[in-house]
C-alpha cells in the first residue's frame, strides 16, 4: 500500500513538472513575443528620433546657404562662405535622400516632393551672382525650406509619439536659429533694410534665448550635455548683444563665427540627446 501511495505521488509529480513545463514554455514565449514587439516599437521610436535630426537639420541649412551666399556676394570671409555654401548645398541634397528613403508616410512624402522642388530653385539662386534681386530671391526661398523642413520635423514627431523627440527638435531648431541670425545681420548689410529684416532678426535672438534657458533646465541632460550647453550660455551672454545691433552693423565676421561656433556646438549636443533618446 505505501509503494502504491509513493508511485501514485510520484505520477502527480511528473504530472505537475509537465504541465509547469509547459506553462513555463508558454510564459517564456510570451515574454519573448513582448519583448520583440517592445525592441520594434523601440528600433522604430530609435529611427524617427534619428530623422527628426536629419529633417532638422535641413532647416539649419537652408538658412546657411542663403546665410554664405549673402556672405560671399558683400565679399566678407568670401573664401569661407563659398567653401561652406557648396558643402552646404551637398548636404541638404543628401539628407532629403535619406529622408525620402526613409518615410512612407503620403502626407510627408508629398511635402519632401515640393521641398525637392524648392531645393533645385535654392541650388540654382545660390550658383547665380549677386545682385540685390537675388539675395531678396535667396532669402525668400531659404523661407520656404525652412517652413517645409519644420513641417516634416513636426510631423515626424507626431509619429514618434515621444515627448523626447521634442528635445531632439528643439535642440536641433537652436542650430537653424543662430545660421538665421547669421542671414539676417548680413542681408541688413547687404542692402534688404526694411523692418522685416530686423524684426526676424530680434525674434530669432529671442526665441533662442528662450529654447536654450528651456534646454539647460531639462531634467535628463546627462553631465556632457550641461557641460556643452554652458559653454553655450557664456558664449551666447556675450554675442547676443552685437546681434541686436544689426542697424548699427560693423561686426560682420564675428556675427560669422560665433553663429558657426554656436551651430557647430548645438549639433554636437543634438547628437547627444538623439543618443539619450534612442
Amino acid at each position: 500500500m505505501k509503494n502504491i501511495l509513493v508511485k501514485n505521488v510520484g505520477m502527480v509529480l511528473v504530472s505537475v513538472m509537465i504541465m509547469s513545463g509547459n506553462t513555463f514554455a508558454e510564459e517564456a514565449k510570451k515574454v519573448d513575443t513582448q519583448a520583440e514587439s517592445t525592441t520594434s516599437k523601440s528600433s522604430n521610436t530609435s529611427d524617427l528620433v534619428e530623422l527628426i535630426d536629419v529633417a532638422g537639420r535641413q532647416r539649419m541649412l537652408s538658412q546657411r546657404i542663403a546665410k554664405d551666399y549673402l556672405y560671399a556676394g558683400k565679399k566678407v570671409a568670401t573664401s569661407k562662405a563659398n567653401k561652406q555654401l557648396d558643402k552646404a548645398l551637398n548636404e541638404l541634397l543628401s539628407a532629403h535622400k535619406v529622408l525620402v528613403e526613409s518615410i512612407n508616410d503620403p502626407e510627408i512624402k508629398n511635402l519632401l516632393a515640393f521641398v525637392e522642388m524648392s531645393s533645385e530653385d535654392f541650388k540654382a539662386t545660390a550658383k547665380e551672382p549677386f545682385s540685390l534681386d537675388n539675395a531678396q530671391l535667396i532669402l525668400d526661398l531659404s523661407e520656404s525650406m525652412l517652413e517645409g523642413s519644420q513641417y516634416v520635423v513636426n510631423s515626424l514627431k507626431d509619429l514618434a509619439k515621444v515627448s523626447e523627440s521634442k528635445i531632439v527638435g528643439q535642440a536641433g531648431k537652436q542650430r537653424m536659429l543662430a545660421q538665421r541670425i547669421a542671414k539676417y545681420y548680413i542681408a541688413y548689410q547687404a542692402g534688404i533694410k526694411d523692418k522685416n529684416t530686423v524684426d526676424q532678426m530680434k525674434d530669432a535672438v529671442k526665441t533662442f534665448s528662450d529654447s536654450h534657458n528651456s534646454l539647460m533646465q531639462n531634467q535628463s541632460n546627462t553631465p556632457e550635455i550641461n557641460r556643452k550647453l554652458n559653454e553655450i550660455d557664456r558664449l551666447w551672454k556675450i554675442v547676443y548683444k552685437f546681434y541686436l545691433n544689426i542697424e548699427k552693423g560693423g561686426l560682420p565676421l564675428i556675427v560669422f563665427n560665433t553663429t558657426d561656433n554656436i551651430t557647430k556646438k548645438m549639433n554636437e549636443v543634438t547628437k547627444l540627446y538623439v543618443e539619450l533618446y534612442k
